[in-house]
């Protein structure tokens, strides 16, 4: 299993601010520039055809060998085949896999074994009875992104602008790391996390000026909110 490293020289792993930060969905070099001189702690990098966001394998190993050592490269895949998943692996260099389908327990735990990085799960939330899906996935998951899920008639399983009731995770703590996602922009960040206790946030559309179009002032923003 390959160790994932993430802001080097915090003792906590925790860059100053508290909160870690990850920009998914980028697709341009000036925005990874834009997330990094932030402080964001992860950049992720959508392998999904029916996305705004989606980059190809040669772009994303680009703006990947862009990202300094410390900042962990995230892919972002949606019930991907082992083939599939291997030909991302093969030219870009990533610190983690987000499974962000409808992958089972199951099957998170043979990408995490066959593929030897750490495993993201994304588990959606609209109701208080979908946290009941968490346990089996922190069971096998090395993270578990809590997001807003998507409506049924949804094209993307996430990136939709789309919040969740986060009073529905107050108080709430797991044994592993998680990430708060889900209808996050630079004014709510702040509160989201006062709501709900997380160390870690994931944005996507809220930082964008159009679908799959980021921006460099609402990233900056939002990592500085998140932190506040």
């Amino acid at each position: 299993m390959v160790t994932l490293a993430v802001n080097r020289g915090h003792p906590d792993g925790i860059r100053p601010g508290g909160v870690r930060v990850k920009i998914c969905g980028l697709t341009q070099p000036e925005h990874v520039d834009a997330a990094v001189g932030a402080g964001a702690a992860y950049l992720g990098f959508v392998f999904f055809p029916k996305s705004p966001r989606h980059v190809s394998v040669a772009a994303a190993r680009a703006l990947a060998l862009e990202a300094p050592v410390g900042v962990a490269k995230v892919g972002l895949l949606v019930d991907a085949t082992d083939d599939e998943i291997a030909a991302v692996l093969a030219q870009v260099p990533l610190d983690m896999l987000q499974l962000h389908g409808h992958e089972s327990p199951e099957r998170v735990a043979e990408v995490r074994t066959r593929f030897g990085l750490p495993v993201m799960k994304a588990v959606g939330v609209a109701v208080e009875a979908d946290l009941e899906r968490l346990p089996a996935y922190e069971a096998v998951a090395d993270q578990i992104l809590v997001d807003a899920k998507a409506p049924k008639d949804a094209v993307l399983p996430g990136g939709n602008g789309l919040a969740f009731d986060w009073r529905l995770i107050a108080g709430r703590n797991w044994a592993k790391p998680w990430m708060l996602a889900g209808g996050l922009t630079p004014g709510n960040v702040a509160e989201a996390v006062r709501l709900t206790g997380a160390r870690q946030v994931d944005v996507s559309s809220g930082v964008e000026s159009a679908p799959g179009v980021k921006d460099g002032a609402k990233i900056r923003a939002f990592v500085t909110a998140a932190r506040a």
